[in-house]
């Protein structure tokens, strides 16, 4: 399974990386939403992490983007973000993410969010 971690942050695309391989993951990375936009075509992507604060494109307009593609409509989105206005989770929600994560992140959290959109058994 491939997953695309899209994070202005090289530090938080490190930390998201190093989790996701640690579950079996091939990563892909992107700094902004039109980048990721890029390599969602070029990548035969499983699950997306998303940061709502994106340079150039934010993570709503992204989801948005994501979700209205048929070729990538049903890939999942989990939105990984400092924001925890309700507010903002509720455009999130409509925009399509599958999920909402407040960091800090925790492996253990990361992990029941993607059992839980995957639907898979926990690993």
């Amino acid at each position: 399974m491939r997953a695309l971690i899209v994070d202005g942050c090289k530090t938080t695309r490190r930390l998201l990386g190093m989790y996701l391989k640690s579950m079996g993951f091939e990563v892909v990375f992107a700094e902004n939403g039109l980048d990721a936009l890029e390599k969602l075509v070029d990548a035969d992507i499983n699950l997306i992490l998303v940061e709502l604060y994106l340079p150039y494109m934010d993570g709503i307009e992204f989801v948005k983007t994501v979700k209205t593609n048929p070729l990538s409509v049903d890939i999942p989105v989990l939105m990984v973000t400092t924001e925890s206005d309700r507010e903002k989770k509720e455009m999130a929600i409509r925009a399509g993410v599958d999920g909402y994560i407040v960091k800090p992140v925790t492996a253990d959290l990361l992990l029941r969010h993607i059992e839980d959109v995957l639907k898979i058994k926990p690993i």
